[in-house]
């Protein structure tokens, strides 16, 4: 994706087996080979149909996708995603720099080995858990390798957050280099015609992408030797693979690779060598080579074609130097002028990857504000000597806050520990970025008098889940902390709860509610505050019906007022709703539906009505219940599972979790040891 050697090996090793970079395919093998034994599910990965010589690295299976069928998959319950994708709007924009219907942001994001993308999180809180989607249009689930497989589909978590911030997510199709590994005959499975003329593996990603619930598929054919023949095909394969996702709601992305001679040649630009493939796709990602000029007449060729010029994404490449990457913005999102074309991020993981060993929660969401917010850390008070463009001053957020009941525990999906009522159930770290809340669009967007405080997700207390809103700094004037942009009907029973305590210091807490938005772009929101009084020691609820207001909630957040001394207050969750507080059903026939040692697979039948997602705890022998995961789907994995001191037998206890964070009654089930 470069014309650099050094930026090539750093795609085909790092991106090509989802690795970071510089490593080459043995160390990717080995680490799925760590987790890989028994019956850890893992993200999906195949080859188009012809497999390699030989025989697979450990932890590898080798797959062809012209033979997977939905019914035979055994891992299908723990993939497939459960969140459909939702709608979202755009606000009154955060500042004055943000555009509405301008450049849109696509990322490219590697979060694990091909071979080694853990079908529903990790006991691990060391993971790129992904929140700024207010600013992304298109999520690119990276990988695939000549060693591994070359179609990699993206695993539930990703969908489910990606979805529940009205995100879509493409699975990656990588036909690498010759020099990495690639096989001419790989591309010429891809798009094999049978003897009705039509391509079998378009009908079979189109299939894989419904029944794992995902968004459709990224093209990326860079295995040379081609010729004028095999474009045609692919070029055909490619339409075909547009129509059969254009009917399902499904996208393609194609990559600047292959042009209609049949060689892999990166234009950098819309031309001649690459418009038909563009033409036969929803957007094209333009590789890095490009230049200010490419990207003028490449925006311009776009329009002549009847298409829209955001359909194209820039290359930008910040794997190996996140906001220091030299990058030149003004070609791409210039700020005195319309935008030219859309911005591709390839790699943006680094937020995490340039973190040294030991790294916290709370390092990877400083350095991952800093990225998309830049260095103000307040999208609406952009930095203006920051070299860095960051998406926030581009581009203008987006949110899905559109109905009621709606609630947040502010979960980032991973943690140190796992917390229900603001007491530890699990004190294991974790991720599954599929129990990620809906979070703030705006982060953090506070307006001062005074000294502005630090607003940040912390790892170290919670009400629910893993992670709180804290806000630490003097508080030598009011602040007020933007929340959600919402669209949420008000009624004469709508009430908002806000669970919250101080650990240190006086504050006086006030909810501020909007009926109508800002002036204009970068104008504060016109709240209205109502008191909900002091915060004390220990979590407490408080609870504000919004009485003599009417139409349309706008935005919700709160103004804090200190007492004089410094000030630490924790905000543990938000909830609107109209007073109709019911329980969700519960889930019913629990069953374990494999066990190896202390590992367990087990599967149920999804409780009917609206459920948030499912959790499953352990019973311990003096009653307690110790939480053990949760989910969006229908079939759940626990690892390294133990007996306790004379145990035989354990119980777990499944539950449906509703919005509210209310759950139903336990349905349950037991292993004998």
């Amino acid at each position: 994706m470069s014309q650099q050697p050094t930026r090539r090996t750093v795609l085909l090793a790092g991106g090509a087996v989802a690795a970071t970079a510089l490593v080459p395919a043995p160390p990717a093998a080995a680490a799925a080979a760590e987790a890989a034994p028994g019956l850890q599910p893992y993200a999906s990965y195949w080859y188009p149909d012809s497999l390699p010589s030989g025989t697979p690295g450990p932890g590898i299976t080798w797959r062809s996708l012209k033979s997977w069928r939905a019914e035979d998959d055994t891992d299908l319950a723990f993939n497939a995603a459960s969140v459909p994708l939702a709608a979202r709007f755009t606000p009154t924009p955060a500042n004055t720099t943000a555009r509405v219907g301008g450049a849109r942001v696509q990322s490219l994001v590697s979060f694990a080995p091909t071979a080694g993308n853990p079908s529903q999180g990790a006991p691990t809180a060391d993971h790129y858990a992904l929140t700024h989607w207010s600013y992304l249009d298109e999520l690119v689930f990276w990988g695939g390798s000549s060693g591994e497989g070359l179609i990699l589909a993206p695993n539930a978590p990703i969908v489910d957050a990606a979805h529940r911030h009205g995100v879509p997510v493409l699975g990656n199709v990588f036909l690498p280099p010759v020099a990495y590994g690639g096989q001419l005959q790989w591309t010429r499975d891809l798009v094999q015609k049978d003897t009705a003329g039509h391509y079998p593996l378009a009908t079979q990603l189109v299939a894989v992408a419904e029944a794992y619930g995902f968004d459709g598929w990224f093209i990326n054919a860079e295995t040379g030797g081609g010729n004028a023949a095999l474009a045609t095909d692919m070029l055909g394969f490619l339409t075909e693979l547009k129509a059969l996702s254009s009917a399902k709601g499904l996208r393609v992305t194609w990559y600047d690779s292959m042009t209609v001679s049949g060689s892999v040649s990166w234009q950098g630009a819309l031309n001649n060598q690459n418009k038909v493939f563009f033409q036969a796709a929803d957007s094209m990602f333009v590789d890095f080579r490009w230049t200010p000029g490419s990207l003028v007449s490449s925006g311009g060729t776009a329009e002549q074609l009847g298409r829209d010029r955001y359909e194209l994404w820039a290359g930008a490449d910040v794997e190996a130097n996140g906001w220091n990457s030299s990058v030149n913005w003004d070609a791409i999102v210039p700020a005195g002028s319309s935008h030219v074309v859309s911005v591709g991020l390839y790699r943006p993981e680094w937020t995490r990857n340039h973190l040294p060993v030991g790294r916290t929660p709370g390092d990877f969401h400083a350095a991952d504000d800093r990225f998309w917010t830049g260095r103000s850390l307040d999208p609406s008070q952009p930095d203006p000597d920051d070299d860095w463009r960051a998406p926030a001053v581009s581009v203008a957020d987006r949110s899905t806050v559109t109905s009621v009941p709606f609630a947040s525990v502010f979960n980032t999906g991973h943690g140190l520990r796992w917390y229900e009522g603001g007491r530890v159930t699990s004190d294991r770290a974790w991720n599954h970025l599929g129990l990620q809340d809906k979070l703030p669009s705006r982060r953090w967007a506070v307006r001062t008098e005074g000294q502005r405080p630090s607003v940040t997700f912390d790892f170290a207390d919670a009400w629910h889940g893993g992670s709180s809103v804290l806000v630490d700094g003097a508080l030598d004037a009011p602040a007020t902390l933007d929340l959600y942009a919402t669209r949420l009907t008000v009624t004469e029973d709508t009430v908002v709860e806000l669970t919250h305590r101080a650990d240190a210091g006086n504050v006086t807490v006030e909810l501020a509610v909007a009926t109508t938005g800002p002036a204009g772009p970068g104008e504060p929101v016109p709240y209205t505050y109502v008191p909900l009084g002091a915060a004390g020691q220990g979590w407490r609820t408080s609870t504000v019906r919004l009485t003599g207001m009417s139409g349309t909630v706008h935005a919700l957040g709160v103004r804090l007022t200190g007492g004089g001394a410094p000030v630490r207050w924790r905000l543990g969750a938000l909830a609107v709703h109209d007073g109709n507080d019911q329980r969700p059903a519960a889930p019913s026939g629990p069953v374990i539906t494999g066990a190896t040692g202390g590992d367990l697979r087990f599967a149920w039948n999804a409780a009917p009505g609206d459920v948030r997602h499912s959790t499953l705890h352990r019973v311990l022998p003096d009653g307690t219940r110790r939480f053990l995961g949760g989910t969006c789907q229908r079939a759940f994995f626990v690892p390294g599972l133990q007996p306790e001191q004379g145990e035989r037998t354990t119980t777990f206890e499944l539950r449906s979790v509703g919005e509210l964070y209310t759950s139903s009654d336990p349905v349950t089930v037991t292993h004998t040891w």
